[in-house]
């Protein structure tokens, strides 16, 4: 009988990690940071609640961190397998796992000379770039659909989940005392009305479903309002003189919302705005998405074909379809940007608020009350960005206090999720195999709303908690 262990992504959305066990393998499925608070993150830290090097293989549904984040530290603590996901998913991790070592490293160094100046020991990184270098070369990419062994008795297949590029639903076959079993994890579905990705897809069979859900409390709104909200908030800032701040993710968001800019531009909406993408990280996903294109739905890639000329090149193709589009690589192109006092919509990182370049153009105009500042994602509790979506007057940045007089909006219809209407819809399909089902990836209100809805529908959803398991 195999059995799974819930570690990771059961008491919030973030750290993702489940142990399947059979009689002759290991599989993990995900390794991901944890993510928000301090609190949070320290969980980061806590060794891994088994022997990494005892695991067989690894298996990942899509790039995001709190999905991959903590593969290198699985590899510095003695994991030497496989690590199996999409193809675009391995190029995706190469950018952010390097960046994740980076920020690792530098925030050691910055708590290393406070401790230093009062005594006390120095701390490590949680990992360092060798370690996602000797992550890298674990990396196996697979195409969707394919059946593939993985383990003695284990075979995978991916399904398009519509979250990121290359994101997946995992289906999980398992051959375990001559008995045949089929466990589901939906990874992070995506949302319906988003752009470039195809919907998610279809599965229907499985005797455990583990389901995400992130917005099982609430709906999006639908696109035509969510972009008429965009149209607005550039009208409003045309004419009041202030910037427009967009913090996003990297990977996913960040993609979307340049395209969406780039169909208002061709309405002839953007008059007065110059677009900045802030953030080398961002720019190297998007080059990314370019050489994945096959992975675009079919309306949007042609959209981008016929403005864009998608085959001459990335940069040419989204200067080409959002001409006003500029770029920031440096430090010193970042800096600039904040001598600019009207006329600018400005892209950056990271997506919560908590770190990179988004919060240098916070601090120089959150103060200003014709400023505007758009929220697409998601923003965990504890964030900065949760903060100022709750209404916060006051934010501290870098140690300084500013008052928030711009305006703050949140536009849902970007998300990168499934709403909870959406969630629901895709486990219809699983009607007739009727699985045990346990829900994962949300913040308790979630969790709960989301299994009062399907207890409607017939369905008993089980809440893990951290450490517990199941047998099937």
């Amino acid at each position: 009988m195999a059995t799974l262990t819930f570690y990771g992504a059961v008491e919030g959305v973030t750290g993702s990690l489940y142990l399947l066990e059979t009689d002759s393998s290991r599989v993990l499925l995900e390794c991901g940071l944890f993510q928000g608070r301090k609190e949070e993150e320290s969980a980061n830290e806590r060794p891994f609640p088994f022997e990494p090097s005892s695991i067989d293989t690894v298996v990942l549904s899509h790039a995001h961190l709190d999905h991959s984040g903590r593969l290198p530290l699985l590899v510095k603590q003695g994991y030497s397998g496989d690590i199996h996901m999409t193809w675009p998913t391995c190029d995706l991790i190469d950018v952010l796992l390097k960046d994740a070592a980076g920020l690792q490293e530098r925030d050691a160094q910055w708590e290393n000379r406070r401790r230093r100046r009062a005594g006390k020991q120095e701390v490590e990184p949680l990992y360092a770039l060798e370690d996602v270098e000797e992550t890298l070369d674990l990396c196996k990419g697979s195409d969707y659909h394919i059946r593939k062994n993985v383990a003695p008795g284990v075979d995978i297949r991916f399904c398009d989940a519509g979250h990121i590029l290359g994101s997946a639903i995992v289906e999980v076959f398992v051959t375990d005392e001559g008995s045949d079993k089929k466990l589901v994890f939906s990874g992070d579905l995506g949302n319906c009305q988003a752009a470039l990705l195809r919907d998610p897809e279809v599965v229907d069979t499985a005797d455990v479903l583990l389901l995400e859900s992130t917005y099982g409390d609430r709906e999006h709104r639908s696109m035509e309002d969510t972009l008429q909200e965009l149209e607005d908030v550039i009208e409003a800032a045309s004419e009041n003189g202030g910037n427009i701040l967009i913090p996003s993710f990297a990977v996913g968001r960040t993609q979307e919302i340049i395209f969406r800019l780039g169909q208002l531009y061709q309405r002839g909406l953007l008059r007065h705005q110059v677009v900045y993408l802030d953030s080398p990280m961002a720019i190297a996903a998007t080059e990314i998405y370019h050489r994945h294109q096959n992975t675009y739905n079919s309306e949007d890639r042609a959209a981008l074909e016929k403005h864009g000329k998608l085959s001459q090149g990335t940069r040419k193709s989204l200067h080409t379809f959002l001409p006003t589009l500029r770029y920031s690589t440096t430090t010193a192109e970042s800096m600039a940007l904040n001598q600019i006092d009207s006329g600018a919509i400005i892209i950056a990182g990271s997506g919560m608020c908590n770190g990179g370049r988004i919060r240098h153009h916070l601090k120089h105009n959150l103060w200003r009350k014709q400023s505007h500042v758009i929220f697409v994602g998601f923003q965990a509790m504890g964030t900065p960005g949760r903060m100022l979506v709750d209404g916060a007057k006051n934010i501290r940045i870098a140690g300084e206090e500013i008052v928030v007089k711009a305006r703050i909006h949140t536009l849902g219809g970007f998300s990168a999720h499934a709403g909870q209407s959406q969630l629901l819809g895709w486990l219809e399909h699983f009607e007739q195999s009727r699985p045990r089902l346990y829900l994962v990836h949300g913040e308790e209100e979630a969790k709960q709303v989301l299994r009062r809805e399907a207890k409607q529908r017939g369905w008993s959803a089980g809440i893990p908690e951290f450490g517990e398991q199941l047998s099937f």
